[in-house]
């Protein structure tokens, strides 16, 4: 492939991995629970909010510090029998025999797998927002589901 000279060379099971939507949801994450933090104790201070009040405070940054994290979580896990997809709610896994064609379209946010059951499964590993690096490792996931089709056909 014509990007190899630009890009770092990647094992063909290394995990695929966003790169800006894995950094900025884990920056987020970590200002939440600060400000919140910050929120509650200076309004414990001079707003006269009572503990319970603070705390639902710092729970409530806690929470959307969670929800960040399991974003910044996201991954595709390829091994020799197929493909561990864990996107923002749901992990899945697949066998490269089940994966028929992985699809990368103009203005579609992340990549996904069409299976042989004609359902479609969002590679949310695989984001728009990389540009180039996200087309090589669409083409690195292409090329490993071709390889594994090829192999399990005989």
């Amino acid at each position: 492939m014509s990007d190899s000279g630009r890009f770092p060379a990647v094992a063909p099971f290394a995990p695929f991995r966003p790169r800006r939507g894995r950094a900025v949801p884990l920056v987020m994450a970590a200002a939440a629970l600060i400000v919140c933090a910050a929120v509650a104790v200076g309004m414990g201070r001079a707003g006269g909010w009572r503990l319970a009040d603070q705390l639902a405070l710092v729970g409530f940054g806690a929470a959307i510090g969670a929800f960040l994290l399991r974003y910044a979580s996201i991954r595709a896990v390829p091994d020799d029998d197929g493909l561990t997809v864990r996107n923002l709610l749901v992990t899945r896994r697949v066998e490269w025999g089940d994966i028929v064609q992985v699809r990368f379209p103009d203005g579609a946010p992340w990549a996904s797998v069409e299976l042989d059951d004609t359902e479609e499964l969002a590679v949310m590993a695989i984001q728009r927002v990389d540009g180039e690096v996200a087309r090589s490792e669409a083409h690195r996931l292409a090329g490993l589901v071709s390889q594994h089709r090829r192999n399990t056909r005989g």
